[in-house]
């Protein structure tokens, strides 16, 4: 876990990340608050994380504000963040990465798209945020 700062960050954002900041801003820390608010910062999120949130909506797990489809336009827009998708690179790099880590495939996905992309992956996931081979940034802060 890393404390993030300087001019510019490259954050990618944990699915439960995303929808903290469109549907519940208070989970997150005053921190994290502030960089996603800061215009220096680049916000990604990866296709992964849409593909999650689609999965919950369609199993009942999450009632987002709107319909999917405007909601991740929506909030891709108010946080000016840009989508990464998930190319070959990414799904071989998910299970190249240093073991042990959990097995959970979307994760995997996430991590291994940070350390391509060079970002700094913000999360609340205490296996994440313990995982050495990740810069991470706890969203709670």
């Amino acid at each position: 876990m890393e404390h993030v700062s300087g001019s510019e960050v490259r954050l990618l954002l944990d699915t439960h990340v995303w929808i903290w900041s469109q549907e519940q801003p208070d989970e997150m820390g005053v921190e994290t608050q502030r960089l996603l608010l800061d215009d220096a910062n680049e916000i990604w999120v990866s296709s992964v994380s849409t593909l999650e949130i689609a999965r919950m909506v369609a199993i009942g797990r999450l009632i987002l504000a709107k319909e999917l489809r405007h909601w991740i336009e929506d909030g891709l827009r108010s946080l000016v963040a840009r989508s990464l998708p998930v190319d070959s690179d990414i799904a071989m790099e998910s299970y190249q990465i240093p073991e042990p880590f959990h097995k959970d495939p979307a994760d995997r996905l996430l991590v291994a798209t940070s350390r391509i992309a060079g970002c700094t992956l913000l999360t609340a996931d205490r296996l994440i945020l313990d995982y050495p081979h990740v810069r991470s940034a706890d969203a709670r802060r």
